[in-house]
């Protein structure tokens, strides 16, 4: 439910890898160049990708920016052109220059009452720019987010809102905190998504690596064992959404302004299985993986293209160390060069 596809020659390469990875529904994110704002592109950019594809569900979502409008939003909506809309802090993370202040999201407030309205689900990077004034960095940009986050939901309490990509022990006991007392996914507003490879990386492993450098960065033991505790709880406001983001190996391994963001979408459930099935949590796989992020978007059977059923295998499950396209673009995926235990198979 949370994973980048691009566009031109690094879309050919990466999208049939959604299905292979395990997954026949995806919910795609918007900040290509530029940004995802018109009807007309999110129309596009779907035909594109399913032409690749044609057997993934893709849902589409819009780029939160002074671009769009309520009266767009309730049009996208009515269209069923869009599934939500992706909200980032301004030059947070990749292709984020056109996002928003996380200070004062006031101005967006009547896109909010719109998407309320329609059902449609706030996708938020949960992070605050870096500020020396304020004293916010790469560690603590989550937790400085967290009180935005809160009074959102106290504003509009009916909009479904999603903190993606958690990465500190923080998030999760705020989410817990916002869903105290529920116990029906249809009372659930608030969810929260965790990545693959934040359920395996600390601090530790991304100093000096650039391949598993991502933002927001993997933190410290303390807040990996926080989600991965979350994520195998099968509590319904945890679930899966891989964050898969791809960048050529040139932009990743150069030693200045290197891209955030790790590849996983080839071996997406593989890396989750082992995780959980390490922690003597593998009944609650499917929920954290399927039934939980379904329920909240409410997708329904007749909205989802194949009808296979994905099945986990146990065996050894190489990871190449690139992933190519004759040459012009490569990609290096997540734990390269290793094996995981677990890999799917389509029925």
């Amino acid at each position: 439910m949370h994973v980048h596809l691009r566009d031109g020659k690094m879309m050919d390469l990466v999208t049939p890898t959604v299905k292979q990875g395990g997954v026949s529904v995806c919910y795609v994110m918007p900040n290509l160049v530029p940004p995802i704002t018109t009807i007309e592109q999110v129309i596009e950019y779907k035909k594109q990708l399913e032409s690749l594809s044609p057997s993934t569900t893709f849902l589409m979502s819009f780029y939160l920016s002074k671009d769009l409008s309520p009266e767009l939003v309730a049009q996208a909506a009515d269209k069923k052109a869009i599934t939500g809309i992706k909200c980032y802090p301004a030059g947070v993370t990749t292709n984020s220059s056109a996002g928003v202040d996380p200070n004062d999201f006031t101005p967006f407030y009547p896109i909010f009452e719109v998407m309320q309205l329609k059902g449609l689900v706030l996708n938020l990077h949960g992070e605050k720019p870096p500020s020396d004034n304020d004293d916010i960095h790469v560690l603590n940009a989550e937790i400085k987010f967290l009180p935005a986050l809160i009074k959102l939901h106290k504003d509009f309490p009916k909009l479904k809102i999603i903190l993606e990509h958690c990465t500190t022990k923080e998030a999760i006991q705020t989410i817990r905190d916002i869903n105290k007392g529920k116990s029906s996914s249809e009372d659930i507003t608030v969810g929260a998504t965790i990545t693959a490879h934040h359920l395996w990386l600390i601090i530790d492993n991304w100093a000096g690596n650039p391949i598993n450098f991502c933002k927001p960065v993997a933190k410290l033991p303390q807040d990996r064992s926080a989600l991965v505790e979350a994520a195998t709880s099968g509590q319904p406001w945890f679930f899966f959404g891989s964050d898969s983001a791809p960048h050529p190996i040139e932009t990743k391994s150069r030693h200045e302004g290197c891209c955030a963001g790790v590849y996983t979408q080839l071996h997406a459930i593989a890396y989750v299985a082992e995780v959980f099935d390490k922690h003597g949590k593998l009944e609650n796989l499917k929920k954290f993986v399927s039934t939980n992020p379904l329920a909240f978007y409410q997708v329904v059977d007749e909205q989802i293209k194949s009808k296979d059923t994905v099945k986990l295998v146990k065996n050894v499950n190489e990871i190449p160390k690139v992933l190519g396209n004759s040459g012009e673009i490569n990609v290096v995926p997540f734990k390269a060069g290793q094996s995981l235990n677990w890999s799917v198979e389509w029925n």
